[in-house]
């Protein structure tokens, strides 16, 4: 039986604010770096990102709801990316040389989004270790 459009309307809302909130928390600490060379920041709010938008996607049966948390994700990596009012920018152009964790964050944050909304729903008959036929 199909959900209300309201309520379903309603989960996707909640979904993208959920959504917008971790990407703008994996925005803002995907810089942060250990010893000079370990991408803390970038591993955090990638695996952050995927757990919620796994979550959603194990836990509500529509994937609207995740396509929803995945464009909030995207939504506020765009806001953020840009320059501000004063000129401050969140996510800086790598300087020459340097490597584009801005760029590999952008393209990790799509890549995890699509990749949860693309992945195919499995059976809870399958899941429960049970087939069709019993």
């Amino acid at each position: 039986m199909r959900a209300p459009i309201l309520s379903r309307l309603l989960s996707w809302l909640l979904a993208a604010v959920a959504g917008a909130v971790f990407g703008v928390a994996g925005t803002i600490s995907h810089p942060l770096v250990a010893w000079a060379w370990l991408p803390i920041g970038l591993i955090a709010g990638g695996a952050g990102c995927l757990a919620l938008l796994v979550a959603i996607r194990l836990l509500v049966v529509d994937r609207g709801a995740v396509l929803a948390a995945g464009l909030g994700m995207l939504a506020a990596l765009t806001v953020y990316s840009g320059e501000g009012p004063g000129g401050s920018v969140v996510v800086p152009q790598a300087a020459e040389g340097e490597f584009p964790i801005g760029v590999v964050w952008s393209v990790a944050l799509a890549a995890i989004v699509l990749a949860v909304v693309a992945w195919p729903r499995i059976p809870r008959a399958r899941v429960a270790g049970h087939t069709a036929s019993q």
